[in-house]
């Protein structure tokens, strides 16, 4: 005969009994036997009421999931040949992006004979890279895809590396 290591409804420990005694402990008590630690040895099963239990399950992961930080891939696309006020208004939307904690993913579009003068998209991420430094980082370098080039910034500091030491503040 199998025995199981008991515990009851309150928590405290019963004993290693029988399972035939342990299934009518439970439906006297009116509880569910359920086998927490079927790897033990003996097994350990556990006084409770399943229903009621599975219920508070699913509302702690009903609430772990409102609470659960949920990051949007934002995008934001420019030209090469932007002009100064709508490059801080696009690097003002980026920030703010950053700031609310989502990804951004900076797109450079070149059109007929912009795609001869790719360094223009290059110097452009650098300075958008450069001048969102304390807000977020570089998550992808820029690669050219097409006739766009892409860059992924994540929000937070920039990530140390293992073989980097980290510059004195």
């Amino acid at each position: 005969m199998r025995q199981v290591r008991l515990i009851d409804e309150n928590g405290m420990q019963v004993g290693v009994v029988d399972t035939r005694e342990a299934l009518r402990l439970a439906k006297e008590r009116e509880y569910d036997l359920v086998l927490v630690s079927p790897n033990a040895v003996p097994p350990v099963a556990r006084l409770l009421d399943y229903g009621k239990w599975r219920y508070e399950q699913q509302q702690a992961e009903k609430e772990a999931r409102k609470k659960a930080k949920r990051t949007e891939l934002k995008s934001m696309k420019l030209r090469p040949k932007i002009d100064t006020h709508d490059y801080n208004t696009k690097l003002g939307h980026i920030r703010r992006f950053l700031e609310e904690g989502h990804k951004v993913k900076v797109t450079i579009m070149f059109r007929g004979r912009e795609m001869a003068h790719q360094e223009l998209g290059y110097k452009l991420l650098e300075r958008i890279a450069k001048d969102l430094e304390g807000v977020g980082f570089v998550e992808m370098r820029p690669e050219i895809l097409g006739r766009d080039m892409n860059m992924v910034m994540a929000p937070g500091a920039k990530p140390a590396s293992a073989g980097n030491p980290s510059k004195p503040a």
